[in-house]
């Protein structure tokens, strides 16, 4: 049985550059999501159009819902603001959207490798996304330490 050893929040970004390197992930992170955001919101017929060729009810609404997740999201997470609703929420998202929008195995054989591609993405940074929630209790760097409790 594998022992764990607990970290204290404190000792989280003590190392040298710890605090730097995890800042720049944030923001990496949430600046790729918050422009795909931006996106939902400057190609909206187009997205709307896919979301409803797949099935989404409302794609519309659906489009500039996801925008605004994505778009906040991306945002709280870089930010350092509301992180427990900005991670959760995204992850949530990321993970419903990899199954409905990217459904690789359910598409045509000339399809599949970029849609398996948009999947996997979506399931990384549903990963990176936990990742964030799990850290969120904990005083990070660099960050504006916003959140509703």
């Amino acid at each position: 049985m594998l022992d764990t050893i607990p970290i204290q929040a404190t000792e989280l970004f003590s190392s040298a550059g710890a605090a730097e390197v995890f800042f720049l992930a944030r923001l990496l992170f949430g600046a790729t999501l918050a422009f795909m955001g931006l996106n939902h919101f400057m190609m909206t017929d187009g997205l709307a159009g896919y979301s409803e060729a797949k099935g989404i009810p409302a794609p519309r609404l659906a489009t500039l819902f996801s925008g605004g997740l994505l778009l906040f999201g991306g945002l709280g997470v870089a930010a350092g603001a509301f992180v427990a609703l900005a991670a959760g929420g995204l992850a949530v998202f990321l993970l419903v959207s990899a199954v409905t929008i990217h459904d690789f195995w359910a598409v045509p054989e000339d399809q599949q490798q970029d849609q398996m591609t948009q999947f996997l993405k979506n399931v990384v940074m549903a990963g990176a996304s936990l990742a964030f929630l799990a850290l969120s209790s904990a005083t990070w760097p660099y960050a504006l330490g916003i959140s509703l409790l």
